[in-house]
């Protein structure tokens, strides 16, 4: 994951300036309003006059002067201003600070102009990271400067897209592993509002010499000292560090920022990588150091970054001590080949990003958004007694929710699609940090919806996030949607080993020594969903299987051992089908439900209720919300090939109906049971997937209670915390002792 290529790749320019002229300048803008500066001026041969055009963003400007004698070759301009428009990711005030050099006649020889922020940044040891007085906490990702057909050679317009899409996520800072970014880049992280952790050239050991690291360390500094984004600076990385210029930094920056040394401690830091979650315990005995790892949850393919961040972050944020963190890494760092018009990650070298290498959104994408959203709701689940209340938390740094819009919306959804049944804003008033409620208006109509949406905008409009809550459970869904009525009567042929129902056109199979289905036919096509229903996480033997008649439809029931399973299939005379499977998961496992075998071959698309649009993972649940959703078939390996997101095969959470159309034969599923999960298939496994490696569960088509997780590249799922552990079933859910699943089967085609 970091590629390295000849040639140029940032622009080289010649600059031609008057021979009195202003070299660079450093500033330091506090957020009380003090400016320092430093202007480095060359070739001064009369006194000479600076002024300061200082331009505010309301486009107020101030001016300040000083004279320049002769000879002098820095100049210390210091000033102060009233009432400063701070700076900060939340709200990246920019002041325009033009500095003119000035004849004896008022002309103008030569002027410098830097965008500068007015901010605090103090490290206090035994406590945290302040910016402007407030505490903060670090959301970030590392980056690379990449582009498959670009390499390293970029330009504004992708620094601004690659920061606008960081904001998306709700994260409000990037660390420049593992050099320093393009110029514009820096503009990007000032104007649009990241922290930055701008970082020495070097990768890991051994590090630069004092020679080449003193010259690379002052060009930094140099070129960079001013962007008021940058809070911290890193030198090197992972033991790319040579510890003899340290103090250099100090006597090189005006602003004196704080000195990081990536994955190790240093001062009041420590910011050790890849960490288990049980991190607390990873301090490498500095107990009192300020934490926050500038790598964690190293991604592969689909794996790490949005899953088990969750857990991670829950930790994270309710820790006194901890900074934060920066997840590994942004986008996928695939090339194109010249030579064969392929993308080449090198392996799983380069696969690690939360977007494709064409900035493609992947399913850790939207569950980062949701994660790090700073607006955050406390669980709840909407039931008859819901009083339209949610207590939230303003986990904002600087902006208070007043300056926030919120919206809401009950939808009702059905086959043909959703309706608005009301709609209207809402407003709170909540300082950061603070904990307070937003309530929802519910008119007479609310719960004759399915789903309430909410959605927040932040001060500049740009989404902060959309949560969705179901207010229907599967169970009235399916039975307003199904219609049982219809039909003459279900014919029933016995066999030695099978049952043959027959309704309304549609014929089903059914196996005498299990109870598994052997065929489904219709009017027009043989429906090959075969081979189930099995148990995934066992497979206990069928005692007896039994038909009798139950009402005007017609039952056939299996048991097995030890009221492990119980299988019912009720045919209806209109042709539905119901299923009604009760079991007994193992104790300690990965995954819990019931599969069935069906072909991917000629399957075109599925249509589906339920969360979505992209699949979920155990330890990545958000992101995904209630809706209406369809999606094409697609083979893609997250990270490695294909690159059409969201991906097809995978598990899909909250299932109420799901519609799959295929040549060989599609049909419809309703479930009556809370919590499923739609399992579509198995997702194709890229080369090398370290830790991201699944052990799906069998079958092809599953309906589940229980799903994997997924590792990282670096830590299995042992090492990611709880939501990443198997799960654990002691018979106490129900009564009987056993899960229950409830679907009724369409199989009589359009």
């Amino acid at each position: 994951d970091y590629w390295v290529f000849g040639g140029i790749f940032r622009p080289v320019t010649l600059q031609i300036k008057p021979r009195e002229h202003i070299q660079r300048l450093a500033v330091d803008a506090k957020a009380d309003g003090s400016l320092k500066s430093k202007v480095y001026v060359s070739k001064i041969e009369k006194s000479k006059q600076l002024i300061v055009r200082l331009t505010s963003p309301d486009h107020d400007t101030l001016a300040f002067s000083s004279l320049v004698s002769n000879h002098k070759n820095v100049l210390d301009l210091n000033a102060a201003i009233g009432n400063a428009m701070t700076w900060s990711p939340e709200f990246p005030n920019l002041y325009s600070a033009t500095f003119l050099l000035v004849d004896e006649h008022g002309g103008t020889i030569h002027q410098h102009t830097e965008q500068i922020g007015f901010r605090t940044v103090e490290v206090r040891p035994r406590d945290g990271i302040y910016v402007n007085g407030q505490k903060i906490k670090f959301k970030g990702v590392n980056r690379h400067t990449f582009h498959p057909d670009y390499a390293r050679t970029s330009s504004k317009a992708l620094s601004i897209q690659a920061v606008s899409l960081m904001k998306d996520m709700n994260m409000n800072a990037v660390r420049m592993a593992h050099y320093p970014p393009d110029r514009h880049f820096l503009d990007a992280c000032d104007s649009i509002g990241l922290f930055v952790l701008d970082e020495l050239a070097g990768w890991q050991k051994p590090p630069y010499d004092d020679q080449i690291g003193r010259k690379l360390l002052q060009e930094m500094i140099a070129r960079d000292v001013n962007h008021p984004s940058i809070v911290m600076w890193d030198n090197g990385n992972e033991g790319g560090w040579n510890s003899s210029y340290d103090n250099e930094f100090e006597n090189l920056d005006i602003q004196n920022r704080q000195v990081l040394h990536p994955w190790a401690e240093m001062g009041p830091t420590n910011t050790a990588h890849y960490i288990d979650f049980d991190y607390l315990s990873s301090d490498n005995y500095q107990p009192k150091l300020i934490h926050f790892p500038t790598e964690f949850l190293h991604g592969l393919y689909d794996g790490g970054l949005g899953a088990g961040l969750e857990d991670y972050w829950r930790v994270m944020w309710d820790d006194p001590l901890c900074a934060g963190g920066f997840l590994w890494v942004f986008a996928d760092e695939t090339v194109m080949r010249s030579d064969t018009r392929e993308l080449d990650s090198d392996g799983n070298h380069a696969p690690d990003g939360i977007l494709g290498p064409y900035s493609e959104k992947e399913g850790s994408f939207f569950a980062i958004k949701d994660i790090w959203s700073p607006v955050f709701f406390e669980e709840r689940h909407i039931t008859e007694k819901f009083n339209g209340e949610f207590k939230i938390q303003n986990r904002f740094h600087y902006t208070n929710l007043s300056q926030c819009k919120f919206s809401y919306q009950w939808v009702k959804l059905s086959a043909e699609g959703e309706s608005v049944l009301s709609s209207g804003y809402l407003t709170t008033e909540m300082s950061p940090g603070e904990y307070g409620s937003l309530e929802v208006p519910l008119d007479q109509e609310w719960n004759q919806s399915q789903v309430l949406y909410i959605e927040a905008t932040d001060p500049f409009s740009r989404q902060i996030n959309r949560w969705s809550w179901a207010v229907q459970m599967p169970e009235p869904v399916a039975l307003s949607d199904l219609d049982y009525r219809g039909g003459d009567r279900v014919i029933v042929q016995e066999a030695e080993n099978q049952f043959e129902l027959s309704a309304s056109g549609v014929q089903v199979t059914l196996n005498k020594q299990n109870g598994r289905i052997i065929k489904i036919k219709n009017e027009s096509v043989e429906i090959p969903l075969i081979q189930g229903p099995r148990l995934v996480s066992k497979d206990p033997a069928c005692e007896k299987v039994t038909g009798y008649q139950e009402g005007d439809g017609y039952v056939v029931l299996a048991e097995y051992e030890q009221d492990q399973m119980q299988i019912k299939w009720t045919m209806h005379p209109n042709g539905l089908l119901d299923l009604d499977v009760l079991y007994k998961p193992s104790e300690r496992a990965d995954a819990a439900g019931i599969t069935f075998d069906y072909p991917e071959e000629g399957v075109q698309k599925i249509r589906w209720m339920g969360s979505g649009p992209y699949r979920v993972w155990r330890n990545r649940i958000k992101g995904a919300d209630l809706g209406i959703w369809e999606k094409e078939f697609n083979n893609t390996i997250t990270g490695h090939s294909g690159f059409h997101y969201p991906e097809f095969k995978g598990y899909h959470a909250n299932l109420y109906w799901a519609e799959l159309t295929s040549d060989s034969g599609g049909f419809k599923v309703h479930s009556k049971s809370e919590d499923l999960f739609l399992r579509l298939f198995t997702p194709l496994e890229a080369p090398a997937p370290a830790n991201t490696k699944i052990a799906h569960p069998k079958g092809d088509l599953s309906f589940l209670h229980g799903i994997p997780a997924i590792g990282t590249k670096f830590k299995s799922t042992s090492k990611l915390g709880p939501q990443s552990s198997p799960y654990e079933f002691r018979e106490r859910r129900f009564d009987n002792g056993a899960l229950n699943i409830s679907l009724t089967f369409d199989f009589r085609g359009s």
